[in-house]
């Protein structure tokens, strides 16, 4: 078989593989949208559905992931089909969606990239707010105003896509792992040394308090569980085919659950670390403005790219120091995710076509960087948004119950995936793992996807035009699910392993 005579891919250590998936886990949403997530569901109560969720949900679908990448050494098109030939589609679409989603975050990673050079000398001035929609994204007026391109917004967007290029051209242990290794720990660093400045700022602690005071009366909302599920399975990168890609990496005597719990306590690590910082800054913030910290709490881009200029322009000294830890910490997190989020596609297209590396990387990366340039456009917000909104809500955890669903009661192979998963594991993969997969997941992903569709059923998301949510909202999400029977469809250069096949020689295949 021509990819046995090729030898795959492997990540140089165990360090390496564990240190890219906590990078591919830990992204922007982890700093801007987790914080406000745990404030607006319970505060310190959130935490209870929270870790049940990490447990019942995120941690087994995580070593799933790990299992079906790891036994199949492909990625997750010709692992599904390793399956049933049938479903190869479900890998396309995974991938499909882990496209959309990485042409609209290179963007963002554009503007990280741009505010830590504003940074240095608080170059936003006075009013974040104006600076950020009006000078920085000219943003239009209407939704359907496309405008012309923002230069500045295309040249930082540029940037970020060579960096992860350059990554992604020099292969997993070369790139990926390598860059993993220095971006990792030191975005800890950053963090630790965030959360600290964070901590001794005055009216720190009254933003604490409005974190961390548990109300137990949410505990019986019903949109406080489907809120703790959402985010699990949103911020540990699974239903992106990534972890079952980086899983394929690996040697074939790996501790795959060990790594799977390493991974998720260490981004629930991150995300609380990051709660802490945000919310003492917000507490600073409040207190300088005389106002209460509810009446400041904001997440997504607001936070990082007007609330946090504001607060960083509050504070006493060394402004622009803070500045570049936090939009520098941004930006590390950023580029770990996009890059795990390329290689899926990469993998997938390299096994699908028998591509070089190079090929594969140039092909992928170039389509998707067209792509990107609709969101550094005037309008491009607008969309950005809408495509946010879709991927995430619908696309990810409808795709992670369609993916259960397959391996669970479809080709019924969890039991054989329990025995490779504990043949090489300390962690043993048992019941609490069957059930959790079995019973729990699938109906919690199904009851978080009918309040999405609820939710957005009843009023139109953002006051958006219906044209504009049925393309970049219906339309796209449809549209990823009909590409992955296009891709299943076309004949593939090789067929898939239907069983582990024993570990390669590790290294990277030069173009």
């Amino acid at each position: 078989m021509e990819e046995q005579a090729r030898p795959r891919d492997q990540w140089a250590g165990k360090l390496g593989f564990i240190l890219a998936a906590i990078g591919s886990a830990i992204g922007l949403g982890n700093i801007w949208r987790y914080p406000y997530i745990a404030y607006e569901n319970g505060g310190g109560a959130f935490l209870v559905p929270y870790f049940i969720a990490l447990v019942t949900a995120g941690i087994p679908v995580l070593i799933l992931e790990y299992a079906l990448g790891h036994k199949y050494r492909s990625a997750a098109p010709f692992s599904f089909r390793s399956l049933s030939r049938r479903w190869e589609w479900l890998g396309w679409w995974q991938i499909g969606i882990s496209f959309f989603i990485v042409t609209y975050y290179m963007v963002i990673i554009g503007w990280v990239l741009s505010y830590f050079y504003y940074s240095f000398g608080t170059q936003w001035g006075d009013d974040p707010d104006a600076f950020f929609f009006g000078t920085f994204l000219d943003l239009s007026p209407e939704f359907w105003q496309i405008g012309g391109i923002q230069w500045r917004v295309l040249l930082a967007t540029a940037i970020a896509w060579a960096v992860t290029y350059w990554l992604l051209r020099r292969g997993v242990s070369r790139g990926i792992e390598l860059a993993s290794r220095i971006l990792i720990p030191a975005l800890a660093v950053m963090i630790v040394i965030f959360v600290v400045r964070g901590l001794t700022l005055p009216g720190a602690v009254n933003g604490l308090n409005v974190l961390l005071t548990p109300n137990f009366g949410e505990l019986l909302n019903p949109s406080v569980w489907v809120a703790a599920y959402g985010q699990i399975f949103f911020s540990l990168s699974v239903a992106f085919s990534i972890m079952i890609t980086y899983a394929s990496y690996l040697p074939r005597r790996s501790d795959l659950t060990n790594s799977g719990f390493i991974v998720a306590l260490s981004n629930t690590g991150f995300e609380f670390l990051a709660a802490l910082g945000v919310f003492s800054v917000l507490g600073f913030f409040a207190l300088q403005q005389n106002a209460g910290v509810d009446e400041v709490v904001t997440s997504g881009i607001g936070l990082a790219f007007v609330a946090f200029p504001q607060i960083i322009n509050e504070l006493p000294g060394l402004n622009s120091f803070f500045g570049v830890l936090f939009f520098g910490a941004l930006l590390f997190a950023g580029l770990t995710s996009a890059v795990s989020i390329l290689e899926c596609g990469i993998a997938g297209v390299r096994e699908k076509f028998g591509l070089a590396r190079t090929a594969a990387v140039n092909w992928v990366c170039g389509l998707a960087a067209l792509v990107s340039i609709l969101y550094a456009t005037k309008g491009g917000l607008y969309y950005l948004d809408v495509v946010d909104r879709w991927m995430n809500n619908y696309g990810l955890v409808l795709t992670g119950l369609v993916e259960i669903v397959f391996v669970v009661f479809v080709v019924r192979r969890l039991r054989s995936l329990q025995q490779h998963l504990n043949e090489r594991s300390y962690i043993r993969a048992g019941g609490w793992w069957i059930i959790s997969l079995t019973a729990i997941t699938p109906v919690l992903l199904g009851i978080v996807t009918v309040f999405n569709l609820i939710g957005e059923l009843s009023e139109p998301y953002g006051g958006y035009p219906i044209s504009g949510l049925l393309i970049f909202g219906w339309g796209l999400a449809i549209l990823v699910i009909i590409l992955g029977f296009v891709f299943q469809g076309i004949t593939s250069r090789e067929d898939p392993p239907r069983e582990d096949v024993p570990g390669q020689v590790s290294g990277e295949e030069r173009a």
